[in-house]
């Protein structure tokens, strides 16, 4: 059974074969979406071009998505090949990694507004751009992390960031739901040694301590959060709009 057969799925953020975003590209392209990606640079081009032939996409875009501009670049592009547009995954987060160490409040504000405007509000600006071209019933996906409710030392600014991204996807949920159907959700994952984790300072102990406190006592994979992805923007999950998703093996209901 393909869940996504003939629908069209943007994944945006995806740095190479480990990344989180990959791991849904992959099962999307499995249940026989048709693909596309952004790049940053250059550096990153290298990277996504091979994947993206592994997924046969041949769409594959330079968007730095603090850069209006870039936004609207994408969003014609997008245009121009598909036409229309069933799904968006936002697999985007930085942060200066001088601040995902030691204490929050040294952060600065240029870091600060960086974090938010890179990790949250391209997700807004994404989703306004790319309106006119939804598809109805159409989904949008972001990630997020434990770190947005409770405090997790080193991730800090993220953290903060995160929480801005989670009360977004509610927010959007709200508007987009109401002027096309459109569906919002995020899958807040545990854990992962992914490009972006490596940034974090102690992360392989943050990654240990969840592996030995969660009730599955594992780290989870990106092939577990491809799967709930794929769940969230099929039909299967047609009822379901601004829910935060945990796919932590259960770190997240832990007190004591």
């Amino acid at each position: 059974m393909s869940l996504l057969a003939g629908k069209k799925a943007l994944i945006l953020g995806l740095a190479n074969d480990k990344s989180i975003a990959y791991g849904i590209a992959k099962k999307f392209y499995e249940h026989g979406a048709t693909l596309g990606f952004n790049y940053l640079d250059e550096r990153i081009e290298k990277r996504v071009r091979p994947i993206a032939e592994e997924f046969n996409a041949e769409l594959v875009v330079k968007c730095d998505v603090s850069k209006d501009e870039e936004i609207q670049n994408l969003f014609n592009e997008v245009k121009e090949k598909w036409g229309n547009i069933d799904i968006i995954v936002h697999s985007i987060a930085y942060a200066n990694k001088e601040y995902l160490k030691d204490y929050y409040y040294k952060v600065d504000r240029a870091s600060f507004l960086e974090a938010m405007d890179i990790s949250v509000y391209s997700f807004t600006a994404i989703a306004r751009q790319f309106l006119p071209i939804f598809n109805e019933g159409g989904s949008l996906l972001t990630l997020s992390y434990y770190g947005a409710e409770k405090v997790v030392y080193n991730y800090n600014v993220m953290g903060v960031a995160k929480a801005a991204l989670e009360a977004s996807v509610k927010y959007l949920a709200r508007d987009l739901g109401e002027i096309k159907n459109l569906r919002v959700n995020c899958i807040s994952a545990g854990p992962i040694k992914t490009l972006a984790a490596m940034g974090i300072a102690q992360f392989s102990e943050i990654q240990k301590v969840a592996e030995e406190r969660s009730p599955l006592k594992k780290s989870v994979t990106i092939e577990e959060v491809g799967n709930t992805a794929l769940f969230l923007c099929s039909d299967l999950a047609s009822g379901i709009t601004g829910e935060i998703i945990y796919v932590d093996a259960g770190y997240h209901i832990i007190g004591m």
